[in-house]
């Protein structure tokens, strides 16, 4: 049963009980995330898509057809959406095996097929041999992907994750994320996952959005949001804890770089040709635009933006070492995540002083918000 590929478009809008105001698209054959703090409307969002709530307004349309319009009153149930959805806890029917399972989703094809295409969506999940277990046999891992057989089995027109990994253990989630990116080849269809892991965003996502309070705060590839945040409330959502204040100081169009007088020191940025001379920018850097001296002296000669550091604290996380620093001649601390074979190769530890540089093509200027 093969299906034309078409994308999805949402534009919702709500006041009422959780407020939502979002307009996107999802191309089909793309992974689509949908990122922000809890209680931030995401999975009501999904819900909508999936026909399970209704939004006061707004329209979601899949290729030509309307699932919803609040204006010519079409609303499609979600059997109608002809969708794959895999909630939160997988839910699964606990009475039933894994085969079961998939096979009472497939009730639009006829009977005699159903437990063939069944059997072979688990097989593509990688669950052969366990087709007779009920869910509470099943590990955190073996139920995520009877659900998602159970899902795609469907052959739906789109596919929708609600934190689809947040159940299993690290090293279950990242087989299932290979699982994902594998089966991603094989979907011409518009995938969208809920999630609050920016690193799951990252690996696995061609494009995102930012949600805070019900609000799209930003959208693009997972990187540009990363790098280039709109705003300072982006930037926080997204992790980044080096946003600091600067004075525009000079314009270099012919090489393409603004200058910012932080504290003491001269800073190259990426050129913004819309600012003013004198004016008060925020801007920040993400952790992969901090340079340390590789070796103990000499190695950063060549760099603009050199800062002396002193380490004030460190936290060792796994394989990083979590760093901050006070920076001489400014009072902002530098915050910083450095491989811990780097961190012990330099020794660095409280107290210690060495010198940083950042990449200028890695700095970005933020917008200043209406709010400011």
């Amino acid at each position: 049963m093969s299906q034309d590929v078409a994308d999805l478009y949402c534009r919702v809008n709500q006041t009422q009980e959780i407020v939502l105001d979002a307009e996107f698209t999802c191309r089909a054959g793309e992974v689509l995330a949908v990122v922000g703090p809890s209680g931030g409307g995401k999975s009501t969002l999904l819900r909508m898509i999936a026909g399970l709530a209704k939004p006061q307004a707004g329209e979601i349309r899949y290729g030509e057809r309307q699932w919803f319009n609040s204006q010519q009153g079409d609303y499609l149930t979600p059997q109608q959406r002809h969708l794959g959805y895999v909630p939160q806890h997988f839910g699964l029917f606990p009475n039933m095996t894994a085969l079961e399972n998939v096979v009472a989703a497939l009730d639009h094809i006829p009977k005699a097929e159903r437990v063939e295409r069944a059997k072979d969506w688990l097989e593509r999940v990688n669950l052969h041999g366990l087709p007779d277990r009920l869910p509470a046999n099943l590990s955190g891992g073996q139920r995520q992907r009877v659900a998602l057989a159970r899902a795609l089995a469907r052959q739906p027109s789109v596919l929708l994750l609600d934190e689809p990994f947040s159940a299993v253990d690290r090293e279950t989630r990242e087989r299932l994320y290979l699982e994902l990116a594998r089966l991603k080849e094989q979907l011409s269809i518009p995938v969208i996952m809920v999630t609050h892991d920016l690193n799951e965003a990252l690996l696995l996502a061609d494009s995102m959005i930012l949600i805070s309070q019900g609000v799209l705060l930003q959208q693009g590839a997972p990187r540009d949001v990363l790098t280039r945040p709109r705003n300072e409330a982006v930037a926080k959502q997204m992790g980044l804890r080096n946003v600091f204040d600067a004075e525009v100081v000079a314009q270099e169009e012919a090489r393409q770089i603004t200058w910012l007088k932080f504290g003491e020191h001269l800073i190259a940025s990426s050129y913004f040709d819309s600012l003013d001379i004198g004016s008060t920018v925020r801007w920040v850097i993400p952790n992969q635009g901090i340079r340390f001296n590789s070796i103990a002296k000499g190695r950063l000669c060549r760099s603009f933006n050199k800062l002396i550091i002193t380490v004030e604290s460190t936290l060792a996380m796994g394989e990083t070492m979590r760093i901050v620093a006070s920076i001489k001649g400014v009072k902002h601390s530098l915050n910083a995540e450095v491989p811990l074979h780097l961190a012990q190769k330099l020794a660095l530890a409280p107290g210690v002083e060495t010198e940083v540089a950042l990449k200028s093509e890695l700095i970005h200027i933020l917008e200043t918000s209406v709010a400011d």
